[in-house]
């Protein structure tokens, strides 16, 4: 897939808004590398009292928090799924956002855009966010 440009993004009031109103995220793609953007970035959330989720295809544990293989596996709501993927696995993650019914937030790391999937989710009536860091995004509040 080529880059694109996100032609789908939430304003910053709407950024705003979605981190007032959440208190779980996914985090799709956390690598229990220390020196790996997503440990650092769910480090940050978790540092603010967000509950974190990660979700990778190995380890047992990182930063403290239970590892599930997939969104699927997890067995309570979620506000946000924040996506650390290659994009041309949004649509994947897209369809197993839209199969859970809770999630309110598709959020794609800095670097990551695929609108198709965005569309997807924002038809379906959830906030959408690409190519931003949601710690970067969170400390400028």
């Amino acid at each position: 897939m080529e880059c694109e440009f996100p032609t789908v993004n939430s304003s910053s009031e709407e950024i705003r808004e979605i981190f007032a109103q959440t208190k779980t995220i996914v985090i799709i793609g956390l690598s229990p590398d220390p020196t790996k953007a997503s440990y650092r970035v769910a480090k940050y959330l978790k540092e603010h009292n967000f509950t974190i989720i990660p979700v990778y295809p190995k380890e047992e544990e990182i930063l403290g928090e239970k590892v599930y293989r997939s969104l699927a596996e997890i067995p309570f709501a979620v506000d946000m799924v924040n996506i650390f993927r290659k994009p041309d696995a949004l649509v994947a993650v897209a369809e197993a956002v839209l199969a859970r019914g809770d999630v309110k937030c598709f959020w794609a790391q800095q670097g990551i855009v695929n609108n198709e999937a965005a569309r997807m989710v924002e038809k379906a009536g959830l906030k959408v966010v690409q190519n931003r860091c949601t710690m970067v995004e969170h400390a400028a509040l």
